[in-house]
């Protein structure tokens, strides 16, 4: 019988599938473990073979606690909203609900053809109304809640109402906006509806306030700081700019000391909490208060050093700070306005990362040094964030580098307040050796008791306090997309009203077009039914507003990350219409044992999931404060990419002399003598070159020489004219590997492309010369993904291999934490130790089953028994790949010992079953059990068959090992020399000669000299 490996794998998906063998019950007779992978965005590509990596883990692991007597819930879904399905809509005008019900279908036959033991029950889809109803309604948990710091959780607005109507909000203690207003409680029951409103607004977990965004004009919404890379859009490569917008918030500040402790309850890579505890960055200092002079207004900023406040020489405000507008003068205004223009086309993340680039604008404005009474002037500079503390600093640049470079830049006064220390190169930054000088009261201390005293003395002016401070700021919650869940808010008089939880799900309207509207609106302001009747509760046409009795619903729709914040909970019981999960389920399941997904979501997915947590918790809603008990980030399977490259130049001249025939007859001779660096020019004199990195090692060191060079005589008269050449970009673009005949690409087939053949005139040189250049291509390797042509195809892999050959061999490249390059050769190795398993069991004649009843052998129980072991302790520390190795040993061994016994053959089918599920359920059946082999107990190890009770003795005549001996360990010298001697191998050796002696060391050697 041959291993027919793709009719096994088709009958036992089925199997599964038609008995919903994996389907998790409340079963309080057996201990609960809960594994989960972070769900699949379903693109329109499909998966990879990089994207199972995850989940053939998790699937192991999940199948290996069935078998060790666990209820196991092992669920899966799909994230389902997202940008790239509402992108293809604007293009197509097709529906993203089509585009994504489509996707879905490729996705769920993928993994289903991969054998994972999900409970496909339970699916759910964050674009399914029937879930998203839920993600709307913590959405109001949050809108009627505040954070109360004196009980240090959430609370409901209620309780923050009934101390406002009794003694006002002097007393209260909360996480709020920084401009409250203090009244009284006869303040507030005078205070209009709409005026309540507006004051809860600045307590409420989530809050509609004006904020600076990062706004991608070409994809029509907000970005997150996390959907933002070297300064443009994640997805499509789109400038980015700041802008500020009315948007939703959540108040996940409140929850910055707690997710920081929260760290330390979980098992999570050290590396994961080591971003989530910098992006929350915690400082403890101390706020200080400048007034500005000739202003009512006061610059606040937060310092971690105020033992250095009188080294401050300027002040520095972020450009969106909103001060800036108000104290910038008539003479500065100009500069001050081109500067922040500029500054808004550059992201946060670009300008944290930017530690070079040194910029500013003096405001004209000046403040008072709170103790000195000296004019600080204020300049505006991009290192400063507005969402960063107060958006505003105090400069010290005796004592921090950018402050200094700064003010070397501008020529601002670098006084000294450090005692014996040298700052003619650079500030001084090590606050454990500072002793303060120049500085009043604070002259000779030491940095901590300076820092005390700086707090107490500002404190005592009533220009400062103590103060701990975090990075973390608020999250941005609007997006102005379609393709996301709606918000359950209409609006009265321009104040948000909930919608009520009986009314739920708000579901997305039809709408025409998928692009904001011509007023700028988004795209949820083409919807004609789209009004909220307050008396009926239900959606109503536009035309109806009359605002009185039906009302504007919210334009903007949630962000991705919404969907994905409580997802884990709502798999317990995914269902239930009633409530997001009964209190049997949650009670029962708790939390996740178990969670492996990217490390690229840790201050994205990862911290803002643990903040919805955190907040369920405190409403009682789930009894564990942490979801995941465990997390491991799986590496990532990476391939050979190939690539092309262009280097684009630009000419700044003062003479218009230069013409362009000039200049074409520099580009052909260039392009005669360097065949493998070639260029092009526009009317601007902007150059295109093609690269070739594989003969060039040193592209246009010297463009200026080499490149008019050629010109000779023709060139002499331009060789004093001021004029430059500067790298504009180094860009390259990955290239279809079936574009490359071994790294030489095939220009003409390049060309031809369908995707490329556009690109071909705005990318690369438009030059005849390109069709005969021999142009090798650069590899390297990196991620897989579709954007790189790196990708294989699973489908592929299943259909030559099949799927527990794919299983084994993702699982053999490496340890699951570390990236590991595929090679898809390399997969033959691990599908003929299947077809090896498959002899073992069937070694009769024809390949016919044979499996005996008989007595295993002492070596076969021995090979059980240490595969058993070692098999376990993989699993348990999650070294699957070395598993993989020990089941080919296994396999070998048990093949050398023609093992055919029951005793030894049916535990071995148990443990490659996590592994190789499809085999293993196909042997279980052969053994002549019913049902599936995934419940069945895990072989037990027992560590007597892995004693030795003999020894191979080398036994050595005058040094020189001639034979081995078996025998027993307990024998004594004197029974193991009598065994050798009387031994026949130790009479032809000795031919009658009677040995000097005989050196016997019991459990090692037998030596027979002379």
């Amino acid at each position: 019988m041959q291993y027919d490996f793709k009719e096994i794998e088709k009958n036992w998906q089925k199997f599964w599938a038609e008995n919903q063998t994996f389907k998790a019950e409340i079963n309080s007779d057996k201990p609960k473990f809960y594994v989960l992978d972070m769900f699949p965005y379903p693109s329109g590509a499909g998966l990879h073979v990089g994207h199972p990596l995850g989940y053939i883990a998790s699937d192991i692991y999940a199948r290996y606690k069935r078998h060790k007597g666990f209820n196991v819930l092992h669920p899966q879904g799909y994230d389902s909203f997202g940008l790239p399905a509402e992108q293809y809509a604007i293009q197509t005008g097709q529906h993203p609900a089509v585009t994504t019900e489509k996707n879905i279908t490729t996705y769920r036959r993928q993994l289903d053809q991969l054998g994972f033991s999900f409970d496909w029950s339970r699916e759910v889809r964050t674009s399914d109304p029937k879930y998203y109803k839920w993600t709307q309604w913590i959405f109001i948990q949050l809108f009627n809640s505040w954070y109360n710091k004196t009980s240090d959780k959430a609370e409901s607005v209620e309780t923050l109402i009934s101390v406002f109507e009794t003694e006002g909000n002097a007393n209260v203690q909360a996480v709020c906006d920084e401009d409250v207003v203090q009244f009284s409680a006869e303040d507030w029951k005078s205070f209009s509806d709409k005026k309540k409103q507006e004051i809860l607004l600045q307590y409420r977990l989530t809050y509609l306030a004006e904020s600076e965004v990062n706004w991608c004009p070409a994809l029509g919404t907000v970005l997150a700081n996390d959907e933002i890379v070297n300064g443009v859009s994640e997805r499509g490569g789109h400038p980015v700019i700041r802008k500020k917008m009315t948007q939703w918030s959540m108040r996940i500040s409140a929850y910055a000391q707690r997710l920081l402790d929260g760290l330390d309850t979980v098992d999570w890579p050290q590396p994961l909490k080591d971003s989530q505890t910098n992006w929350i960055g915690r400082s403890q200092g101390a706020s200080a208060i400048f007034n500005v002079k000739g202003h009512d207004e006061k610059i606040e900023v937060f310092t971690t050093r105020p033992d250095t406040i009188f080294g401050v020489s300027f002040m520095t405000l972020a450009p969106e700070h909103e001060l800036v507008a108000k104290i910038t003068t008539p003479e500065q205004k100009a500069e001050v306005e081109a500067y922040i223009e500029a500054t808004a086309k550059r992201s946060e993340r670009d300008r944290m990362a930017d530690v070079k680039t040194i910029s500013g604008a003096f405001t004209g404005a000046y403040a008072e040094h709170p103790f000195t009474k000296e004019p600080i002037p204020v300049w505006i500079g991009d290192y400063v964030l507005a969402g960063y503390g107060t958006g505003a600093v105090m400069s010290v640049p005796c004592g921090d580098q950018r402050d200094y470079d700064f003010a070397k830049h501008f020529n601002i006064p670098i006084p000294n307040i450090f005692e014996g220390v040298d700052i003619s190169e650079g500030a001084f930054s090590d606050k454990e050796t500072t002793v303060i000088t120049n500085s009043d009261f604070l002259n000779g201390l030491p940095y901590k008791k300076a820092m005390k005293r700086a707090i107490f003395e500002l404190e005592k002016l009533g220009q400062g306090e103590g103060k701990i401070n975090y990075r973390l700021r608020d999250a941005v919650f609007s997006r102005q997309r379609y393709w996301g869940e709606p918000f359950p808010v209409y609006y009265v008089d321009g104040m948000p009203q909930m919608i009520a939880a009986e009314h739920l799900p708000i579901k997305l309207p039809e709408v025409d077009k998928y692009l904001p509207t011509e007023t700028g609106e988004p795209p949820l302001g083409n919807a004609t039914v789209w009004a909220w009747d307050a008396e009926k509760n239900e959606v109503v046409s536009n035309d109806k507003i009359d605002h009185k009795t039906v009302w504007p619903l919210e334009l903007n729709t949630m962000p991705g990350w919404a969907g994905s914040s409580q997802y884990f909970n709502r798999y317990m019981d995914p269902h239930n219409a009633n409530e997001i999960f009964s209190k049997e389920a949650i009670d029962y399941w708790q939390d996740v044992d178990l969670y492996i997904g990217g490390s690229e979501h840790a201050t994205g997915h990862l911290l803002y999931s643990r903040f919805w947590q955190k907040f369920m918790f405190d409403l009682g809603l789930v009894p564990k404060e942490e979801f995941a008990k465990k997390l491991i980030n799986q590496g990532m399977i990476t391939g050979t990419s190939a690539f092309v490259q262009r280097l684009g130049f630009e000419i700044d001249w003062r003479s218009s002399d230069i013409s362009t025939e000039l200049m074409g007859k520099a580009i052909d001779l260039w392009n005669k003598n360097h065949p493998n660096v070639l260029v092009s020019f526009d009317e601007n004199f902007s150059f295109k070159s093609l690269a070739n990195y594989a003969k060039t090692s040193t592209v246009f060191s010297n463009i200026k020489d080499d490149f008019f060079g050629l010109l000779g005589k023709d060139f002499e008269k331009y060789r004093d004219l001021n004029f430059t050449f500067t790298l504009l970009q180094d860009v390259r673009l990955n290239v279809d590997l079936l574009h490359i005949g071994t790294d030489r690409l095939d220009i003409e087939k390049f060309k031809r492309d369908s995707f490329y053949k556009p690109l071909w005139n705005s990318f690369f040189v438009d030059s005849k010369a390109v069709e005969t250049m021999n142009y090798v291509c650069r590899r390297e390797v990196e991620k897989m993904s579709k954007s790189k042509y790196n990708v294989v195809n699973p489908d592929a892999i299943c259909e030559e291999y099949g799927a527990d050959s794919l299983r084994l061999y993702e699982m053999f490249l490496g340890p699951l934490e570390q990236s590991k390059p595929w090679n898809t050769a390399g997969i033959t190795g691990v599908h003929s130790f299947l077809k090896k398993l498959w002899r073992l069991y069937h070694s009769g004649p024809e390949g016919a089953f044979s499996v005996s009843e008989t007595e295993p052998s002492k070596d076969s129980y021995k090979t059980l028994h240490k595969t058993i072991k070692k098999v376990e302790e993989d699993i348990e520390n999650f070294s699957f790949n070395t598993s993989v190795s020990t089941f080919m040993i296994a396999v070998n061994e048990l093949s050398s010992q023609k093992c055919t016994s029951r005793v030894v053959l049916e535990p071995l089918a148990i443990l490659v079953s996590p592994y190789a599920p499809h085999i293993a359920e196909e042997l279980w059946k052969q053994l002549g059990h019913e049902g599936s082999i995934s419940t069945v107990a895990f072989p037990k190890f027992e560590e007597k068959y892995l004693v030795e009770s003999s020894k191979e003795y080398p036994v050595s005549f005058n040094g020189k090992m001639r034979f081995k001996l078996e025998l027993p360990l307990d024998l004594s010298k004197d029974e193991i020399e009598a065994a050798v001697m009387a031994h026949e191998k130790t009479e032809q050796q000795l031919q009658g000669r009677t040995p000097k002696k005989v050196i016997v060391v019991p459990g090692k050697i037998v030596n027979i000299v002379g």
